[in-house]
């Protein structure tokens, strides 16, 4: 019986199982049944004197070939072993044979692979038959050894249903997540694209207007073309520049604007979230530089974005909003005290997929997760002060 328990093998051994065809297990499985039922006839001599009839070889023989076909045919194969083993007694003299491994591995397979009307009838007829034709005690012995291989096959093709069942579920829940982060970066980035929008319009507007006036001044006042001139210039390279940020976003236009944020509203935004029960301190070094409109607007909404997340689904009391200005970088750091989970991290919400989306898009970089000092979440963010092909 021993030989057909699931044996507790590391995952690793079974995939090198696995790796081998499955007609050289089933070979390999027949060899070993077979030398197994064959150790009688090498292990005990025959009491009447002569070699043990030729019979018993053929019988042996016969029982664990039919295990070569057990993958396509279960219950031929079961069935053609019961037979084999059923006329072992009819010629000659034959060593006893306590146990049948390959009627056992085929009851086995029958359970693992077939029909659940198939295997209960097969079932039925191996007991029963086991019964009729043999003696109480070797009945009751084939009975129980047949209904516990029956037994570890069923349980093993319910672990592998499970196992598979589960699979498919991690396999569509990732797919579904993977959707959902497409999904929310599409959106961002028709966000950032709207933002763009507004800021585009007024330096092209700026443009439009210094170039209407240009010629009016050109006779008049000297000076003052130059300056409209100067101007022009410097809002086409502006826009050139933000112009390349954007070659790559989705624009959604869904109607009226709204005047961009700055990081001069801040104040306001941490006075807002005193009425969420937050304790949101705010904190700058350093001295502020002028920005270019998209990377302040970015920074608006990366901290807008960033102190949402905190209040919504870290469970904090507190956090810090600290800016800190260097010679060619801004940094932002929000640092709270809540649960400090790793599902916060940045492919584990929209809100993180926005705010590492904006970054890029700035040509920053960004960072989040649990806190290493304390129980709590910290998103760093570093933005460039000079935007990428300023000098074009």
């Amino acid at each position: 019986m021993n030989s057909i328990a699931p044996l507790p093998i590391s995952a690793a051994l079974r995939s090198r199982v696995r790796a081998f065809p499955p007609l050289t297990l089933d070979v390999a499985l027949v060899l070993l049944v077979m030398v197994v039922q064959l150790w009688p006839f090498f292990s005990r001599q025959n009491p009447a004197g002569p070699p043990w009839h030729w019979w018993g070889y053929l019988v042996v023989t016969a029982s664990a070939l039919p295990l070569l076909g057990r993958r396509r045919a279960p219950v031929v194969a079961l069935l053609a072993s019961l037979v084999a083993t059923g006329s072992y007694d009819l010629f000659g003299d034959v060593p006893a044979q306590p146990i049948w491994y390959g009627a056992l591995v085929a009851t086995y397979t029958v359970a693992v692979r077939s029909a659940h009307r198939p295997r209960i009838v097969v079932l039925m007829i191996t007991v029963g038959g086991s019964m009729v034709i043999s003696s109480s005690e070797t009945a009751l012995r084939s009975g129980v050894m047949f209904i516990a291989a029956y037994a570890v096959g069923r349980a093993f093709a319910a672990s592998r249903a499970h196992a598979e069942a589960l699979r498919e579920r991690a396999e569509r829940l990732e797919h579904e997540r993977r959707l959902e982060a497409d999904r929310a970066a599409v959106r961002e980035r028709s966000r950032i694209a709207r933002d763009m929008h507004d800021i585009l319009s007024h330096a092209v507007s700026v443009m439009v207007v210094q170039a209407e006036a240009g010629p009016i001044a050109l006779t008049a006042s000297p000076a003052r073309a130059e300056a409209a001139f100067d101007a022009i210039a410097s809002a086409g390279r502006d826009a050139m520049v933000q112009l390349r940020r954007i070659l790559d976003l989705l624009k959604d236009d869904d109607g009226a604007r709204s005047p961009q944020p700055t990081l001069v509203e801040l104040p306001a935004l941490v006075e807002q979230t005193s009425g969420t029960g937050l304790a949101l301190t705010y904190d700058v070094r350093g001295e502020p530089v002028p920005l270019p409109p998209d990377v302040e607007v970015a920074a608006y909404r990366i901290i807008q974005e960033a102190i949402t997340n905190t209040v919504k689904h870290s469970g904090a009391h507190s956090a810090d909003l600290r800016l800190a200005w260097q010679d060619d970088t801004l940094m932002i750091d929000i640092i709270d005290d809540g649960r400090g989970s790793a599902s916060s991290l940045p492919s584990g919400g929209n809100g993180l997929i926005g705010i590492r989306e904006r970054t890029t898009a700035c040509g920053g970089t960004v960072s989040a997760g649990p806190r290493t000092d304390a129980s709590g979440f910290q998103v760093r963010v570093r933005l460039p002060l000079t935007p990428r092909g300023a000098t074009v």
